[in-house]
């Protein structure tokens, strides 16, 4: 199956040349999402309050695709400072409340613009 990038009504605008989404072989891969507000409202400042709009986003994301939360398989979290870990923690295990998907968490030398304290990617399955 050749790779396809889907139309996402619901995604923000990528800030560099990549698509937000990319699908094949049944998996569908979703690029790390920053908190950049749809509509077009400023980043919170709080990394709960990021965390829960990259989370809100990717769920828009997924919902676009005819997909859900439960059908992630693996995501990537990207800290600005991985004391923080505790309170994206909290915000992501609402996302994920049963059966989450395997995961990795790292402390990133340095997010796309200073104010994003979290990004996280996700791949799922159809």
């Amino acid at each position: 199956m050749p790779k396809t990038v889907p139309t996402l009504a619901s995604a923000p605008r990528p800030i560099a040349p990549y698509s937000v989404a990319t699908e094949a072989n049944g998996f569908v891969f979703i690029s790390g999402q920053v908190a950049i507000d749809p509509a077009g409202g400023p980043t919170p400042e709080d990394v709960a309050d990021q965390a829960r709009l990259v989370l809100t986003n990717l769920g828009n994301i997924l919902s676009d695709l005819g997909l859900g939360f439960a059908d992630v398989v693996k995501t990537t979290i990207f800290l600005a400072d991985v004391a923080d870990f505790g309170r994206v923690n909290e915000v992501y295990g609402e996302h994920f409340p049963s059966d989450p998907p395997a995961r990795s968490t790292i402390q990133a030398g340095a997010l796309p613009k200073p104010e994003f304290k979290v990004e996280i990617e996700a791949i799922a399955a159809r």
